[in-house]
């Protein structure tokens, strides 16, 4: 008779070995995910999303060019769902001051830019938005979106940043950041996922002469 031969992993061989299940077990998850939120999104496509603008102004305070902005934000059923499943969404909102040149392309004075993290915390039932290193936690998502889509006295430039008599305008954006999504979601994503904002501001000179005052 043949003897039964034991084949003894090495602890390199286990390692790997644990680390493949491990991985497949995450992508498992995901995908799992992945197909309930785009059956979710299907199901509930009529529903819309979108910026409605309230405020978006250029103002002169304390020697600087500031920015005011303020919006309402509707998510879809697709956005929602994600979310109370444990996926974050984030949020980029930037402006950028241009000198108008007629000789030449147009010259960036100045930029300025956040990524707000939009989460849900399913054991206490609030949204959380952070910002850099900072958070707060909200008890609904309606306070939670009103936080990420206002902004107030948004300094984008000093003084000695604006000449007289020189034309300068501002290019405005805000944006749900589908690129910042795990990987498996973003395959396959449609028009449920895309929300945004962008505008151009002129600054005037009577705007410029305040902020030289």
């Amino acid at each position: 008779m043949r003897r039964a031969t034991t084949v003894r992993q090495t602890p390199r061989a286990a390692w790997i070995a644990r680390s493949v299940r491990c991985a497949l077990a995450r992508w498992a998850w995901w995908l799992a995910a992945c197909l309930a939120l785009g059956v979710s999104g299907v199901a509930h496509n009529a529903r819309a999303q979108g910026v409605e603008l309230g405020t978006l102004q250029l103002r002169a305070a304390d020697g600087a060019l500031t920015l005011e902005f303020n919006a309402r934000l509707s998510l879809s059923r697709a956005v929602e769902d994600a979310l109370q499943r444990g996926v974050p969404m984030y949020f980029d909102v930037d402006a950028t001051l241009f000198r108008a040149r007629w000789y030449w392309r147009d010259e960036r004075v100045s930029e300025v830019s956040r990524s707000y993290r939009l989460s849900y915390q399913p054991l206490t039932g609030n949204w959380r938005v952070g910002l850099g290193a900072l958070g707060q936690s909200y008890p609904t998502l309606a306070e939670a979106l009103a936080v990420i889509s206002s902004v107030s006295g948004w300094r984008l430039a000093d003084a000695s940043q604006l000449e007289a008599g020189q034309r300068y305008y501002v290019e405005f954006r805000f944006r749900l950041d589908a690129s910042k999504l795990p990987q498996p979601l973003q395959i396959g994503i449609g028009n449920e996922w895309t929300l945004g904002l962008s505008r151009v501001l002129k600054v005037d000179e009577a705007l410029i002469d305040a902020v030289h005052r």
